[in-house]
């Protein structure tokens, strides 16, 4: 008789823990992954699809400083963090020649001798790979 209530009581909890992990797997199936930024992934990828001109004069250490400059100017307008930042009310537009400018003076103090447009196509570049990966979305049209 102690066998069989084991066996009922083993059943039971293989029922329930079945319940709860199809439950679970279910729900995490539904939302989609969110997206994770590594630094060598987004350095390669960047590097991969500059222009030639600039990829010509370019290393890979130099793109690395660009995009570490830019997520320093994301993090300065508040719109990067590892997930524990709480999310804004507002949006948030980043982009454009205030962002090439900001990398600019930063260069300028490390007396890195990058042109606008290699900063602008490294920045290109790199929104490019953040809309690839998903973490960033379409641009708001005027009035939003």
């Amino acid at each position: 008789m102690t066998v069989l209530y084991a066996v009922v009581g083993l059943v039971a909890v293989f029922a329930i823990a079945a319940v709860v992990i199809g439950r679970e797997a279910r729900r995490l199936d539904a939302v989609p992954p969110r997206p994770v930024f590594d630094m060598d992934e987004a350095v390669a990828w960047v590097a991969e699809h500059l222009p030639f001109e600039v990829s010509a004069v370019l290393s890979h250490a130099d793109v690395r400083s660009i995009i570490d400059w830019n997520l320093e100017y994301f993090r300065s307008k508040g719109v990067s963090g590892n997930g524990s930042t709480p999310h804004l009310d507002s949006q948030v537009v980043v982009g454009g020649a205030e962002t090439v400018d900001w990398v600019m003076a930063k260069a300028e103090q490390t007396g890195a001798g990058y042109t606008a447009a290699q900063i602008h196509a490294v920045l290109d570049a790199q929104m490019t790979y953040l809309e690839v990966i998903g973490a960033i979305g379409p641009e708001a049209s005027p009035g939003e």
